[in-house]
């Protein structure tokens, strides 16, 4: 009897390996979860024309019932850049999901749409639960702060594609806006004026500067700022990305906006060229706003020329509005109510496309008067 047991026991053992998800470094119980615990998180951001319900292979929306006549759709997606690395490397995952929320729908509302709904792509190599439910309550968050569903999204669990903790985020935001209600800039003139709304801190852009002045200047990060001793220099640095949408939309859908700007990548001089028609050149003055502390500092640590600063941050604005000139003071009173700062940035002359932000020897820490230019 014993031959014959050992005799199974090595025919056992020489039978091919029965491979499983599991094994390959999936867990689709994870997987399953993570789902279930983040659907009410969904549930919350429900808004008309949406139930925000979770689990199908798709999200519906009724535009009829968002209340929209003739409506254009307009669509965003984005990412949040290596501002991500700063906070899986500093547990900071919060306020990351708002960050990408933000990035869309202030995408959405210089076109004078309305955000409707919102779908994310969370891909990692080893799915924590922890960490994706905090990663996707800050997005239902900047979903409710911007009037959006949150419909569906994708948990992508890829082992061997990603190092051990990192994960990766996308963003995908539809919006409507009536067809005669669209923002595009066309109703541009010279004389037109420039307000800027603060920024809440770096944003989203500009980051691989910053991780790379943190590890050159052998930052802590987890000590109070050299520029405010109340706030560690992370909760300053990882501060999400301002949302500006319930704010701005009843100014963009009275007509009294004729253009907005996002100020992302590319900073003051790349961006606001792209909304300005042919023609146009957009100017800025640099010293009609108090440069924030944060800013200042990234561009004393880093010996940053102005110019520089001017097309990598946002250097305190994140949006640029062009109004016609007796609409300023209308617009501004409207806007601070809502709880935005607003500054007079600059104005619209003819000349080539473009944008030119200048400042005098006691702006941006510079040594002389500096011009920058940007031709769009």
């Amino acid at each position: 009897m014993s031959c014959l047991i050992a005799q199974f026991m090595s025919e056992k053992k020489n039978e091919p390996e029965s491979y499983t998800y599991a094994k390959a470094g999936v867990s689709i119980a994870a997987g399953n979860a993570l789902v279930k615990a983040i659907a009410p998180l969904a549930k919350a951001t429900a808004r008309p024309g949406a139930n925000a319900e979770l689990g199908g292979f798709g999200g519906f929306f009724d535009l009829k019932a968002a209340g929209y006549d003739d409506p254009l759709l307009v669509a965003a997606n984005d990412g949040v850049g290596t501002k991500l690395k700063l906070a899986i490397d500093h547990d900071r995952h919060d306020t990351v999901g708002i960050d990408l929320v933000a990035m869309c729908v202030n995408d959405l509302i210089v076109q004078g749409a309305e955000p409707l709904f919102f779908l994310d792509y969370f891909a990692t190599g080893k799915l924590e639960n922890g960490v994706a439910e905090r990663v996707v309550a800050g997005i239902a968050e900047g979903c409710k702060m911007s009037g959006c569903a949150l419909i569906g999204g994708e948990t992508a669990e890829m082992p061997g594609m990603y190092a051990d903790g990192d994960y990766d985020l996308a963003g995908f935001c539809v919006g409507a806006v009536e067809r005669e209600k669209a923002v595009t800039g066309a109703q541009l003139e010279a004389g037109d004026i420039l307000l800027g709304l603060a920024s809440s801190g770096v944003h989203s852009n500009g980051f691989s500067l910053v991780r790379r002045l943190a590890e050159d200047k052998g930052w802590r990060l987890d000590r109070p700022a050299l520029f405010d001793s109340d706030i560690l220099l992370i909760e300053a640095l990882i501060a999400p990305t301002r949302i500006y949408v319930k704010s701005l939309l009843p100014s963009m859908q009275s007509g009294r906006i004729k253009a907005l700007a996002h100020i992302t990548g590319g900073g003051l001089l790349e961006n606001i060229p792209r909304v300005l028609p042919v023609g146009l050149h957009a100017h800025v003055d640099a010293s009609s706003w108090d440069q924030p502390r944060l800013m200042a500092f990234l561009q004393a640590q880093g010996n940053i020329e102005p110019e520089e600063m001017a097309r990598t941050f946002n250097c305190g604005i994140g949006m640029i509005l062009a109004v016609s000139p007796d609409e300023v003071v209308a617009t501004t009173r409207d806007l601070e109510k809502a709880g935005e700062t607003v500054f007079r940035v600059g104005d619209i002359q003819t000349g080539t496309k473009g944008c030119t932000v200048s400042g005098n020897s006691d702006t941006w820490s510079a040594m002389s008067d500096w011009t920058a230019t940007h031709h769009g």
